[in-house]
């Protein structure tokens, strides 16, 4: 035990009452000539002086306590500049200085955290990519620059309502916010038109429900990948076009060589052979042909129940909600080979026939077809390319079918959406616009 510890003090301050107690008792007993009036009058002359004693011994330490109590205040509150000054060598002093390093290590930690929260903040303001926080009451938390620019000309928004902003936003843009999944979206942008990817996630921010709004760039990109895209095409083509031609010209020669020995026999069969490889690279052009010379759509009327129909006999689905009652308007065929398309790869996506639906809907003029699955949907990498010609990730994929489908809407004014479905799947939405007088029928 150091006689310098709480406990070492509190003993010799006992040692010391008790010696002055046992010196008086005994010195007013001779005096009184009786140990109980000796005793008794020690203990009246001693009781003021020990209770000034033992103020005297705790107030040192009952204001460090209150010094202890309010530095812990200022700690919860996030104030750690808060020291305590104490020269006392026991545990009382090794508690004040344990308090006091641990202040200097919050105070060093809280300039470690601003010094990387100014780092982020300086990063994600100069991102491309325009960034928009949402509190529960759908009011604006942050929004860096290229939100500002994209979405207020340049103007901050901090605290006004989400919706508000978006009122005065491109249609393209509020839609997709609205269905609540990540998607594609194409909008005039600065005198040209910009393709732009919408990415939203719900998370708990200080215990409360927040929702981050990413809307990036992808024009530039899927620029890039379009001449990569054509590189890969025609490194296909060549080496298709060399994998039938190698052949059919050792077959020529083959077939010269027989015709002159007169082996009719054997040069029947490299005729049928020069035929079958001539029919495979013929039926190979083709289907790259059909996708660069799509003929002009020759919309008319098209009744509603017929023609999903003549859907079903190629895949089977089920009809989501209650067909319009006026009928739709444009190219039956081509409208008719690009759901074929959408219905293919929702079979082929993983998805139980029979959660495969097609819904029809009029919204603001626009006739808009959903072909929609439970399969495994995509990433954000493949939502982002899976309109570009020639992307695939199927192994004997062509990477037509979407971007067929891409063209065949486009031809006729419209557009493709697609996003992930909650629960799982992919909704892929053709939107055509709709003839004036053609699109008042309702539902």
């Amino acid at each position: 035990m150091r006689l310098t510890s709480l406990e070492g003090k509190l003993f010799a301050a006992f040692v010391l009452a008790i010696i002055a107690a046992a010196a008086l008792a005994a010195w007013a007993a001779i005096w009184f000539a009786s140990p109980w009036y000796g005793a008794a009058a020690a203990v009246l002359a001693l009781a003021i002086p020990a209770l000034a004693f033992a103020h005297l011994l705790v107030r040192p330490l009952a204001a460090v306590m209150r010094a202890l109590a309010g530095s812990v205040v200022a700690f919860r509150d996030g104030d750690f500049s808060f020291s305590i000054r104490s020269t006392r060598a026991d545990e009382v002093g090794d508690l004040v200085a344990a308090h006091n390093a641990l202040g200097r290590v919050l105070r060093e930690e809280r300039q470690h955290v601003f010094q990387r929260e100014l780092l982020l903040d300086t990063v994600v303001q100069n991102t491309p990519t325009a960034l928009v926080l949402v509190e529960p009451g759908g009011h604006v938390v942050y929004a860096n620059l290229a939100a500002r620019q994209l979405l207020n000309d340049g103007r901050p928004f901090n605290g006004e309502r989400f919706d508000a902003i978006l009122a005065s936003a491109p249609q393209p843009l509020t839609r997709a916010v609205a269905e609540g999944a990540d998607g594609l979206f194409s909008v005039p942008f600065e005198r040209e038109e910009e393709t732009f990817h919408l990415s939203q996630r719900a998370f708990k921010l200080q215990g409360r429900a927040h929702r981050l709004y990413q809307i990036k760039r992808l024009t530039r990109e899927l620029a890039r990948q379009e001449v990569a895209t054509w590189k890969k095409v025609i490194r296909v083509i060549s080496h298709e076009l060399n994998n039938s031609l190698a052949p059919i010209r050792s077959l020529s020669h083959s077939g010269r060589e027989l015709a002159q020995l007169g082996d009719l026999k054997r040069l029947a069969t490299v005729f049928d052979t020069v035929e079958d490889r001539t029919r495979h690279l013929e039926g190979f052009i083709q289907g790259y042909a059909r996708f660069a010379k799509l003929p002009k759509p020759q919309p008319h009327a098209v009744e509603w129940a017929p023609f999903l129909d003549a859907l079903a006999r190629h895949h089977r689905f089920r009809i989501a909600g209650a067909m319009p009652i006026a009928p739709g308007f444009f190219d039956r065929a081509q409208v008719e080979q690009a759901l074929i398309n959408l219905l293919k790869n929702a079979h082929e996506s993983g998805s139980a026939p029979e959660a495969v639906e097609v819904s029809v809907t009029r919204v603001d003029g626009e006739l808009r077809i959903e072909v929609a699955d439970r399969g495994s949907g995509m990433s954000d990498t493949v939502l982002a390319n899976a309109l570009l010609p020639f992307y695939s990730t199927k192994r004997s994929g062509s990477g037509l079918g979407l971007a067929l489908v891409r063209e065949i809407a486009e031809a006729h004014g419209g557009r493709v959406h697609l996003a992930n479905r909650e629960g799982g799947g992919l909704a892929v939405t053709l939107a055509l616009p709709q003839r004036q007088g053609r699109a008042d029928g309702g539902i």
